[in-house]
């Protein structure tokens, strides 16, 4: 899968910008987005032509939530199954599970999870349902002024997805994630910054040169080794048990990065030039991935 029908997938100066393209549809969920978004997501993350990524909407939504035109299950599971929590750790990726039972959003959200880009959220317009909580597992949100965003479930009888139920309490505290999931309320692109979960709110044409600029200082001059190590370390250590699991994997990183891009690192910092780091996201120290 090398093109897309759902997404538009543009890389320009180690830029990914990854763009939601059903605009009619406002950018409406389906099972065929997700299965793209996952694909585009894990396919960058071992792309060395991709620094970081930048995702956005065509037109003037972000994404309307779910596509609630599909017949059947809208959500394209199989109703006929009766899944138990066994199920889905047991036999997590066996067809039947992986295509009947699993969400499709939390598929897409693991993807972003398992990245070793930076990614951000670059909110144009309206972000519903899954068109919220995808950008929960993103690193940043930034917003236009014509974004509105609502975690909408309780209208609609259903339950928060997308594993957002990790990420949101984590971006915007316990108490403020409850309050957007159980109001079900749509907020501004200003309610959204002063909640915390937007770090920035602009202008419609100053949206992606912000974002842009953002992704700059994420990669210009970085190592892209030591960038994948610092968000997947910063990502799995803060749901650790005892900060010992910290260390443990910081003793690893840090041993690794020594030997490689950090001789660089330290005698351009001593010779006072730009660094020149050599290293590749997609050939990652021996110890990585320390979890499995």
């Amino acid at each position: 899968m090398e093109t897309y029908e759902t997404l538009a997938y543009d890389v320009d100066d180690r830029i990914l910008t990854l763009r939601l393209n059903r605009p009619d549809a406002l950018n409406s969920f389906t099972v065929q987005m997700a299965e793209e978004l996952e694909h585009a997501f894990r396919r960058a993350s071992d792309d060395d032509d991709v620094a970081a990524i930048v995702v956005t909407g065509e037109g003037r939504a972000f994404c309307a939530g779910m596509d609630l035109t599909r017949e059947g299950n809208v959500f394209g599971l199989d109703e006929s199954q009766e899944p138990t929590i066994a199920d889905l750790r047991d036999r997590l990726t066996e067809p039947a599970i992986q295509d009947g039972v699993r969400d499709t959003g939390g598929r897409v959200a693991l993807a972003i999870y398992d990245c070793k880009k930076p990614v951000i959220a670059a909110i144009n317009g309206p972000a519903v349902g899954i068109g919220a909580t995808m950008t929960c597992a993103m690193d940043v949100r930034l917003a236009s002024t014509k974004a509105r965003i609502g975690f909408v479930f309780g209208k609609i009888g259903i339950t928060p997805e997308a594993c957002s139920t990790w990420f949101l309490p984590r971006i915007v505290g316990v108490s403020r994630a409850l309050e957007m999931l159980y109001s079900a309320e749509i907020m501004t692109a200003e309610a959204a910054q002063e909640a915390g979960l937007v770090r920035s709110v602009h202008e419609p044409d100053d949206l992606l040169p912000s974002a842009y600029e953002l992704a700059r200082k994420f990669t210009a001059n970085r190592s892209p080794v030591a960038t994948a190590l610092a968000r997947q370390l910063v990502y799995r250590n803060m749901a650790a048990d005892h900060p010992l699991r910290a260390h443990e994997s910081d003793s690893l990183a840090i041993f690794y990065a020594s030997r490689e891009d950090g001789k660089e690192g330290v005698a351009s910092f001593l010779e006072k030039r730009d660094p020149e780091f050599t290293g590749k996201a997609s050939q990652m120290p021996s110890f990585y991935p320390w979890w499995e």
